[in-house]
C-alpha cells in the first residue's frame, strides 16, 4: 500500500496542483499490524461487550498467536466451544467483558478452554466491503 500524505493549508495562495509535492511513501499495513506473520490470524469481533476497550461489533481483530498472554490482556479463547474476545485475569481464572453489561466468567476445570492468541490490535471497519461481507457468509 502507498500513502500519499496530504497537507491542507489555512489560507488560499493560488491554484498550485495537489500534485505539485507529491510524495510517495511505501508502507505495508502487513507490516505495520502484524509482527508475527505466520504467528496471526485476522478474526472480526461480534457483539457489544468490548466496547470499553474500544472493540466494537465488525471490528476486525488482530491475534497473535505466539505471543506470551499477561494479565489483563485481551484474548481470543476457545471456551466451551466457543470463540470469545475478552480480558484475562490470569490470577482469578476469568474472562472479563469490557462492559457493565456482562458478568466475568469463572473457567473451571471441568470448562474446555484453550487461549487461541493475543489481541495485539483492533481494526475499525466504517464500511465493510463486499469482499469481507462474502468471507463472513
Amino acid at each position: 500500500m502507498k500513502v500519499i500524505p496530504i497537507y491542507a493549508e489555512a489560507g488560499i495562495s493560488g491554484f498550485e496542483s495537489p500534485a505539485a509535492e507529491y510524495t510517495e511513501l511505501s508502507l505495508s499495513l502487513d507490516e505495520l499490524l502484524i509482527t508475527h506473520p505466520n504467528a496471526t490470524f485476522i478474526g472480526v469481533a461480534n457483539g457489544d461487550s468490548m466496547q470499553g476497550v474500544g472493540i466494537f461489533d465488525g471490528d476486525l481483530l488482530i491475534v497473535d498467536r505466539s505471543e506470551t498472554t499477561t494479565q489483563g490482556d485481551i484474548v481470543v479463547a476457545n471456551y466451551n466451544g466457543n470463540f470469545v474476545c475478552k480480558i484475562i485475569d490470569k490470577q482469578r481464572k476469568q474472562l472479563l467483558s469490557a462492559s457493565a453489561k456482562h458478568r466475568p466468567v469463572s473457567i473451571s476445570d471441568a470448562d474446555e478452554f484453550q487461549i487461541e492468541g493475543v489481541v495485539t490490535r483492533s481494526v475499525r471497519l466504517h464500511r465493510k466491503s463486499r469482499e469481507l461481507l462474502s468471507c463472513l457468509l
